[in-house]
């Protein structure tokens, strides 16, 4: 939605709602205990039959959701099938649309720069909800949104949530070029592990997880592996997440970019590493998707199955992405919007044929039925196939632990850029 709001020059405003859990009501029947200092003498053996939600309560994200949902409908808004967080207004007379992303508690609304219809919804949902209006969008889930007007550009970092990270965790003084050392194998711990080193390396995964997740694809392949090994970590595990930290902490000032002057659309790269994952011998898939040049959807992940050939590992990943592909063009089809078909690279030239000619030879009649569905999204026109070399694919880098040359080659090519504030 971000990229969207680059390429069409949207302005964004943001709203806070107080309070959200408590505004759910309850379908079920749900009784509680008095809570401490409400008890009443000589009834404490009575519990308070719930009406309305409240925060611990495993229904109430749904409760809220729903209640929502039917205060944006009442605005005119329509939800997206597509996705259940996205609401899009369309005036009958101009045609003009306003579109809402709710994330929990956490609400925005884009439209055209100035756009008083914009202003007017924001309003009117602030009067149904008690919210804080916290004007022009500059964060959203722990990450910062800032933008070049006269370039039209947007750029999304994590930087304050990083150095949070850097002060929880002790990270040694290192050049780190890459995520990962040169040359590392994760390798399997068959060892007794401690439990509190084992909730602590937890803490540290999961704390780079949701960096990766938010504005760093180029620590995807590193993060994963370190994921895999959260049941029983070793201490060399352990090390290898700190100099993931050392990376970010010298690549502090990356920040994603959306350039909406350059009116590009949906288009994705696949790759894989086959046989990759040394213990099981199972390829490793990697796609990334840029709208506005910058990236919107980067996944980096161990396949279901063993692939018998570089061109199975190659298809299968292909397929992964193209399922990605289709429901981003279901979503920007509800938003209103007439995008070019979407372009899908891969770098090997036999899965690119199995996927444009659906046949059934012995290289490929074992494959699994679901990765035949791009064969069928391809004969649909859902999306268009492209060539492109390795050297030039940027989804390598999702796939492997690369060296320091091709790993810095491939960033730019993330829509990963500078933060001029800090590169000096």
């Amino acid at each position: 939605m971000l990229s969207i709001a680059a390429l069409e020059d949207f302005d964004i405003y943001s709203v806070d709602v107080k309070t959200a859990y408590l505004y759910g009501d309850l379908e079920e029947e749900i009784y509680m205990e008095q809570p401490e200092g409400f008890r009443i003498p000589g009834q404490e053996r009575k519990v308070w039959r719930l009406r309305k939600a409240i925060y611990g309560l495993k229904q109430a994200g749904l409760s809220w959701w729903k209640a929502l949902t039917a205060s944006m409908l009442k605005l005119g808004f329509k939800r997206c099938f597509s996705d259940a967080g996205v609401y899009v207004y369309s005036d009958k007379k101009t045609g003009e649309k306003i579109y809402a992303i709710v994330y929990v508690d956490d609400v925005c609304f884009m439209g055209k720069k100035n756009s008083l219809l914009l202003n007017e919804l924001k309003q009117k949902f602030m009067k149904t909800w008690e919210c804080r209006d916290q004007g022009q969008l500059s964060e959203f889930l722990g990450m910062r949104i800032t933008r070049d007007q006269k370039q039209r550009k947007l750029f999304i970092d994590q930087e304050k949530y990083l150095n949070t990270v850097l002060k929880r965790f002790d990270v040694p003084t290192r050049k780190a070029n890459t995520p990962l050392p040169a040359g590392f194998e994760f390798e399997p711990y068959i060892g007794k592990v401690n439990p509190e080193f084992r909730t602590k390396y937890q803490q540290l995964v999961g704390s780079i997880m949701y960096l990766m997740i938010g504005s760093r694809p180029d620590i995807a392949f590193a993060t994963v592996k370190l994921s895999q090994h959260s049941a029983s970590p070793s201490a060399t595990h352990y090390r290898a997440g700190l100099w993931v930290l050392a990376y970010l902490k010298e690549t502090s000032h990356y920040r994603l970019v959306y350039n909406g002057a350059s009116n590009k659309g949906i288009v994705a790269f696949s790759d894989s590493d086959w046989a990759g994952d040394k213990s099981s011998r199972k390829s490793v898939t990697g796609n990334i998707v840029t709208n506005a040049e910058g990236p919107i959807s980067w996944i980096s992940r161990k396949q279901k199955t063993i692939a018998l050939s570089s061109t199975e590992a190659e298809y299968m990943a292909l397929s992964d992405c193209s399922r990605q592909l289709v429901w981003i063009s279901s979503l920007l089809g509800e938003l209103g919007m007439k995008p070019d078909l979407p372009v899908l690279h891969g770098d090997n030239m036999g899965s690119l044929f199995w996927a444009s000619n659906p046949m059934t030879e012995k290289r490929s009649k074992h494959i699994n039925i679901r990765y035949h569905y791009i064969c069928d999204v391809i004969k649909q026109e859902k999306i268009d196939l492209a060539f492109i070399k390795g050297s030039k694919n940027p989804a390598d880098i999702l796939t492997k632990n690369l060296g320091q040359i091709l790993f810095r080659r491939f960033v730019p090519s993330l829509g990963i850029e500078f933060s001029p504030r800090n590169f000096d």
